[in-house]
């Protein structure tokens, strides 16, 4: 099977913009590993691969027909959670599982349909409601011992706010990055301990046969709903939306606003740190979410 699979150029730059050495270590070896996984569990491809900034993924058909999909990917924090999330929520609103290879991080999912993507829905606000009430049933879950955790991060993004300020030259850029920081301070010291996907927007929601939509590619964490919102907010962004957007949202998942807001400037901090930290210019949709929350007071 060795030699069949044609690494897409995108992910390969990706991978070297993100990860660089380790990312090009994964994209050589990415074709010898897809051949390893064909061969180890059985697989037929079934279709031209797929891929994000950090994944490839191969339609498969297992031995006994059943259709799936191959998932490689770098192993880091971010995707190490991955399969311990989707065991738990066992098929429940998100992908199922499979099989998993623990040292490679590789994952045998069900295969969904791709071309039934809940951003090829024209209706954003429906969409909004969709990734609301997936989360709010995905939320219901606790996060295991061992996750990664929010409390932990909040820790960590305030410890390094301080730096990133002094190297912020707008003033009115830096007043929204201090106010994100100031709310979190508020709330870090009940991060929560649900289950979250972290990374839950249009394109990582799919359709399938047995489900009207369910979710796919988490970021798990431990910590509060409120820190599951931004996607939504960010995603097809529009300024006159964010609080309709914000409002429906908390709603559908029953959340206090006051601390919904608070996470949601944890994200927008997080986002700011990052980018501070790269070198790369703040986000102005990010800085526009904080703005317009800032007005929100119930």
């Amino acid at each position: 099977m060795r030699g069949v699979i044609d690494i897409p150029a995108e992910l390969a730059e990706a991978q070297v913009k993100f990860n660089k050495e380790a990312g090009r270590a994964f994209i050589a070896a990415l074709p010898g590993l897809a051949a390893d996984f064909l061969d180890r569990w059985e697989l037929r491809l079934a279709g031209a691969p797929l891929h994000g900034v950090s994944a490839l993924v191969l339609p498969v058909d297992r031995a006994d027909g059943t259709p799936a999909a191959l998932k490689l990917q770098i192993r880091d924090h971010e995707s190490e959670g991955e399969p311990v999330a989707l065991r738990l929520w066992d098929g429940d609103g998100a992908v199922r599982l499979l099989d998993h290879d623990e040292p490679t991080g590789t994952m045998l999912l069900e295969r969904l349909d791709s071309s039934r993507m809940l951003a090829h829905r024209p209706d954003v606000h429906e969409g909004v409601l969709v990734i609301a009430r997936l989360l709010a049933h995905l939320h219901t879950t606790p996060a295991p011992p061992g996750m990664r955790r929010l409390g932990d991060m909040a820790a960590s993004m305030l410890e390094r706010t301080p730096a990133v300020l002094d190297r912020i030259p707008d003033p009115e850029a830096r007043r929204l990055v201090a106010d994100c920081a100031a709310a979190v301070r508020e709330v870090a010291d009940e991060p929560g301990d649900r289950l979250l996907h972290w990374d839950l927007h249009d394109e990582n929601v799919l359709a399938a046969d047995r489900a009207p939509w369910l979710a796919i590619d988490p970021k798990p964490l431990a910590g509060d709903p409120g820190f599951d919102l931004w996607p939504a907010l960010a995603n097809n962004f529009d300024p006159a939306d964010v609080l309709w957007r914000f409002d429906a949202m908390t709603e559908v998942l029953g959340l206090e606003r006051a601390r919904a807001r608070a996470w949601t400037y944890g994200r927008v901090l997080q986002n700011c740190l990052w980018e501070t930290e790269e070198g790369r210019p703040l986000n102005e949709a990010d800085l526009e979410i904080a703005r317009r929350l800032r007005g929100r007071t119930r």
